[in-house]
């Protein structure tokens, strides 16, 4: 079946970004010249996605009105002559039929997913992180999706990341039973475990935000206790479903950039800054004139 739904979850508070997150979402912060968010609907619409479903909160009104219509600014623009920049909001707010759902407390990722189930419907979908930015020659969804056939109960999206840094991730237990696919691309799992430490961590192939499910795991979802804080964790429900449906992981072929944390939003400035064709030659000479200095 076409996966043609995808969940964005965004109704984190962004307190690694404080004090600019006070009042702006972390998920409008820009890269360069549009914000995280945008990125990420652009990559569902280019994989194919037809709906996208943002999971939200109360202070998160301005990541909806990003997408909507703005009539006063369209007519200021219009009056004005800048057709540019008219041209570019229009295009923000038809770039997909969006629907928002609230998530009234902050129980984790399984839980935002979960808030999501009767606006999906029963069918097979996707789910995007806004805070995993990734560039590449394709799409990374469009990759998980080239991947997944109906007897698979889900899809996710994995990365080699350092020993060391095993505590920061989901990391896959690999099913070493079977054989991987697409010259090892494609690794059949048998579970996962949530920031284990690097001795006791059962790989080094971290899960990254991109993901395809069954409606199962909405009913595994609902049978998954909150660990701490009383969260609801996706990696917990993902390991149950695999010990009944087969679940794999897919190596993807961009680069991704952590932009929920300072340090990746800034990596992933810099870099996409150097390669903008407005913005990259005025970088590259302002870096080359502070090496002279």
């Amino acid at each position: 079946m076409k996966i043609r739904t995808a969940i964005l979850p965004a109704a984190g508070w962004g307190t690694r970004f404080l004090p600019a997150t006070k009042a702006v979402p972390k998920e409008l912060l820009p890269i360069v010249d549009r914000p995280a968010i945008q990125y990420a609907v652009e990559e569902a619409v280019a994989s194919g996605i037809e709906r996208v479903i943002l999971v939200t909160n109360e202070h998160k009104r301005a990541i909806e009105d990003h997408f909507d219509i703005a009539t006063d600014l369209e007519h200021a623009l219009e009056a004005r002559g800048d057709i540019e920049h008219l041209r570019a909001i229009r295009a923000v707010a038809d770039l997909v039929q969006l629907v928002t759902v609230r998530q009234k407390e902050q129980l984790g990722l399984g839980h935002a997913v979960l808030m999501a189930r009767e606006a999906v419907g029963h069918e097979p979908f996707a789910v995007i992180l806004p805070d995993d930015f990734i560039v590449g020659p394709r799409p990374a969804l469009a990759e998980l999706m080239e991947a997944h056939e109906p007897a698979y109960a889900g899809v996710i999206a994995i990365e080699e990341v350092a020993p060391s840094e095993t505590g920061r991730y989901g990391i896959v237990m690999p099913d070493e039973t079977l054989p991987t696919l697409d010259g090892g691309r494609t690794v059949p799992l048998r579970g996962m475990v949530e920031k284990p430490n690097p001795a006791d961590a059962p790989s080094s192939l971290a899960i990254i935000g991109r993901y395809i499910f069954s409606p199962k795991i909405f009913e595994v979802l609902e049978r998954t206790a909150g660990g701490k804080n009383g969260e609801i964790q996706l990696t917990d429900a993902i390991a149950k479903l695999a010990l009944d449906q087969a679940v794999i992981g897919r190596r993807f072929s961009g680069k991704r950039y952590d932009v929920g944390s300072p340090i990746g939003w800034l990596e992933a400035n810099i870099d996409m800054a150097l390669a903008h064709p407005l913005y990259g030659s005025v970088i590259r000479a302002r870096m080359k004139a502070t090496r002279d200095e």
